[in-house]
């Protein structure tokens, strides 16, 4: 079958065309997608050559990753439903991750409609809520993930938030919901102004004031967890200091290929290093009920809509930052 996507057909290179799924299954559902909404940094570095698959970065030598279809994240509604599939039915909202695409780099993809998709892909969104709300449900979910990996995290416990994109707004989220004393480092008061301030929580742009003085006067006592991001090995060095003793290092920024961070410093102070990345099944319905109970806040994050022909200006935008930008809806 036929199907219209965002296509990556070579580095900053960015199409919307037609391309071709394979037929549905007995175990695959259709969605046609109403909205989609793009993850910057992860489609970024897809976008620029910098990564063959998830987090594996591109190395000299290894297969040139495209053409390939852009994303991994959407809203939709089920149009045909397969035969082995009994709790889904045709006219249902849903959140759709990937789907099916024949002739790519990678044969799925996230930004394709109609997305002919597994079952094990696909979340039926409740009533009441804004869809639009999940339409990030993937992204939001990695932001859970850093939020609450890091373990013991006790009310009142300091932690800090490096990188005030979309994953580290819902870090810090996560962590403040957990009852943290949470400081949001960042680069941008556009974005910065988006993390509600009170009681625990506190931001700081690291382009006025040097972050590290924010962490003393914000967070008395030492930290106990740090959350980067941003892929910042240095700044994982500069912070290890204020770090309380068996303290915990959330990482999920994109370090490339350079991501040496020597073993033996955190190890003087019994430190805890999380890798996290990608999702899984319990995470994601945990993060989906927490945007539907308001825990979670996603609208506020959403700052343009284009429509998917124009998925070229969504991009020229995300990447020259020519005005204030941070969640990129692309209207179907």
């Amino acid at each position: 079958m036929q199907a219209k996507a965002v296509v990556f057909p070579g580095p900053n290179q960015v199409e919307v065309r037609e391309v071709s799924c394979p037929d549905p299954g007995p175990g695959d559902v259709v969605v046609r997608v109403t909205h989609s909404w793009i993850s910057n940094g992860t489609e970024g570095s897809f976008l620029r050559g910098e990564r063959i698959a998830g987090d594996t970065a591109y190395r000299e030598g290894d297969p040139w990753p495209f053409p390939i279809v852009a994303g991994y994240q959407k809203i939709g509604v089920v149009e045909w439903v397969g035969a082995d599939i009994r709790d889904l039915k045709v006219g249902d909202t849903v959140f759709c991750a990937m789907g099916k695409v024949d002739g790519m780099f990678q044969s799925m993809g996230g930004q394709i409609s109609p997305s002919v998709s597994p079952r094990s892909q696909i979340w039926k969104l409740p009533q009441g809520v804004d869809p639009l709300a999940f339409s990030g449900l993937v992204l939001t979910q990695v932001g859970y993930n850093c939020g609450q990996r890091a373990k013991p995290c006790e009310i009142g416990d300091n932690a800090v938030v490096l990188g005030d994109g979309m994953v580290g707004h819902w870090a810090a989220q996560t962590l403040a919901w957990r009852g943290a004393n949470v400081l949001l480092v960042g680069r941008h008061d556009d974005r910065l102004r988006r993390f509600p301030l009170g009681p625990g929580r506190h931001t700081v742009n690291a382009k006025n004031r040097p972050w590290l003085d924010a962490v003393r006067e914000f967070l008395p006592g030492r930290v106990q967890v740090v959350v980067d991001t941003v892929g910042s090995v240095q700044a994982l060095q500069e912070i290890m200091p204020l770090m309380r003793r068996e303290g915990h290092f959330v990482s999920a920024g994109f370090y490339g290929t350079e991501d040496r961070l020597s073993l033996q410093p955190p190890r003087n102070w019994e430190l805890s290093v999380h890798m996290v990345s990608g999702w899984t099944g319990p995470r994601m319905d945990a993060t989906l009920a927490l945007i539907a109970n308001g825990t979670l806040q996603t609208l506020p994050l959403i700052t343009h809509r284009f429509p998917v022909a124009q998925a070229g200006d969504a991009w020229e935008l995300i990447e020259s930052k020519r005005e204030p930008v941070l969640g990129v809806i692309l209207e179907w």
